[in-house]
């Protein structure tokens, strides 16, 4: 058999063109990129110090953010507080966030960070605005004396600022507020409140906080009632029913008996009227005395009849609702005793005999 020469074009190795090449390596290229990029953001974005299953409370610090910073000047302070490693992951973090919600922004306020948070938590706090919270709980009965006081004591401000700023009557806010009230008492709902930290440094704020609270809890009470006494009355009554009882199935007996006195004329004769009057407070081991009963004040329904110039107290609810449904009694008189019920009496003659009776158990127990 002849041999045959192979051609040229059958001896040629086939090649790949140089493009297709060039195509190939370039998404290497990009995954390379891709997965350094993640790396060098994981580590421009990790927390500072490393924690275990949760965020140890220890290590949370208060950081401000003044009104009118930067974003730049945030990463800032957030770096030399120890917050965040780098200010170039908080720069990318922005740019990035800038281009997702170009109407957002960062938000002034004081907020509870960790340097065991990462980056991306911390930016995400400042930027929706997710202030520090914190609580404050005023109980049923309390004045606003006594509120300034421990307003005082949480560092807040102080009493003397809440005690002057009680007596701003804010009627452009609330228009319901009774006119030419002389002090806030009363309409200061008593509660447990969850306020921004921020806010805690303005006695105006507070105050605006819970006088929300009494017209969204108490005053739609009264306006369902539509009762035939006003607001002020209204407030003012329960104030003392408030502060007399201290057994909660009596506010309406106690009410009852008030209801009644005021129908006859009678003075209504409530130690706690007298108290805050002279701004004292009685106890079982030293009650009030002749003489401070016999102190003119305008508080002092043992001298004057009718209701006070203003409530005297906080009421909470129950005791504004015993006061627009009391119940219907005989009863005119009643007195403590040292457990906190009362003795109820149909005449003075069994009034100062309970009374009698109840000293006389006293100076027995020493």
């Amino acid at each position: 058999m002849t041999a045959r020469k192979k051609s040229k074009s059958s001896q040629r190795i086939t090649r790949k063109p140089k493009t297709a090449r060039v195509l190939m390596i370039i998404p290497v290229i990009m995954g390379m990129g891709l997965l350094l990029g993640s790396v060098a953001w994981k580590n421009l974005s990790a927390p500072v110090e490393t924690q275990g299953a949760k965020i140890d409370e220890a290590k949370q610090v208060q950081f401000t953010v003044e009104p009118g910073t930067s974003g730049n000047q945030i990463g800032d302070k957030l770096a030399e507080a120890g917050l965040i490693k780098s200010t170039n992951g908080w720069k990318i973090w922005t740019k990035l966030q800038q281009a997702k919600d170009s109407s957002g922004g960062f938000k002034a306020g004081t907020y509870l960070l960790s340097p065991q948070e990462p980056l991306s938590a911390i930016a995400g706090k400042i930027w929706h605005g997710e202030i520090m919270q914190t609580t404050f709980t005023i109980p049923e009965g309390w004045s606003t004396r006594q509120m300034g006081k421990y307003f005082e004591s949480q560092g807040y401000f102080t009493a003397v600022e809440f005690e002057a700023a009680v007596k701003e009557i804010p009627y452009e806010q609330y228009p319901w507020l009774p006119q030419n009230l002389p002090i806030l008492e009363g309409f200061l709902y008593p509660d447990t409140y969850k306020i921004s930290s921020d806010r805690t440094d303005s006695p105006q704020a507070v105050i605006q906080t819970m006088l929300d609270r009494f017209q969204t809890v108490a005053l739609p009470v009264y306006e369902a009632a539509k009762p035939n006494m006003s607001l002020l009355d209204w407030v003012t009554l329960s104030s003392i029913v408030e502060k007399e009882a201290v057994v909660g199935k009596e506010r309406p007996l106690i009410a009852g008996v008030f209801t009644a006195r005021l129908q006859q004329g009678m003075r209504l004769e409530s130690d706690p009227t007298v108290e805050y009057g002279l701004g004292i407070r009685q106890t079982a081991d030293t009650p009030l005395t002749y003489a401070q009963v016999g102190t003119p004040s305008p508080y002092n329904t043992y001298m004057n009849t009718g209701l006070t110039p203003t409530p005297i107290a906080a009421p909470g609810i129950e005791s504004l609702k015993a006061t627009l449904a009391p119940e219907s009694t005989e009863y005119l008189f009643f007195v403590a005793r040292y457990d906190g019920t009362h003795v109820f009496s149909k005449t003075l003659s069994e009034h100062e005999t309970a009374t009698r009776e109840i000293r006389r158990q006293r100076d027995q127990q020493g």
